[in-house]
Formats: structure tokens, C-alpha cells, sequence
């Protein structure tokens, strides 16, 4: 399969020397080439992946727990109320 440089270079608006047309027509048949070759590969009996090597997330057991007491979830806050945390006023 060939495919042309210079319609190439018009699509992505490039300008390409002569220089460059050779270079890049003989990687762009190397390519191709190398994609006819892996097409001649039998792969009906390799299921579909979307990670190469097995994926799985880590994660710690969800067990309910007490929460945080008001007093130590406040304590910290630069500003506060008995019960809340106090922001500044962002709609008026």
C-alpha cells in the first residue's frame, strides 16, 4: 500500500523538502510493512485486552468506624461557630 507524502503534507498543512518526502515515504513503508506482517498472525483464540499486564486496585476494607467528635473536627478551624465552621460570605 502506498501512500502518498505530499497528500500527507496537504492534510496536516506541512511543508516537506525532497529530502524529507524520501525519509518519510521509506518509514511509512518500513510501517506498513511491518503492520502486513503482524496482519498474517492468527488471533482469533487471543481474548481483547486494555492493559497489557493485569490491573487491580488495592484498596483497604470499608468497615464503619466512629467518626471524628465535633469538638476534635473544629478544633483546627481559624474561624467557628459552637457547632460549624465559619467561611467568608462569596454570595451577596
Amino acid at each position: 500500500m502506498k501512500i502518498s507524502i505530499e497528500h500527507l503534507a496537504q492534510l496536516a498543512r506541512l511543508s516537506v523538502s525532497d529530502n524529507e518526502k524520501r525519509l518519510f515515504a521509506d518509514q511509512i513503508d518500513s510501517i506498513l510493512s511491518y503492520m502486513d506482517k503482524l496482519n498474517e498472525l492468527d488471533t482469533g483464540n487471543v481474548e481483547p485486552t486494555s492493559h497489557v499486564i493485569s490491573l487491580s486496585n488495592v484498596v483497604r476494607e470499608d468497615l464503619p468506624k466512629d467518626s471524628l467528635e465535633r469538638e476534635d473536627a473544629l478544633r483546627n478551624a481559624p474561624d467557628r461557630t459552637d457547632k460549624f465552621y465559619r467561611v467568608p460570605k462569596i454570595i451577596e
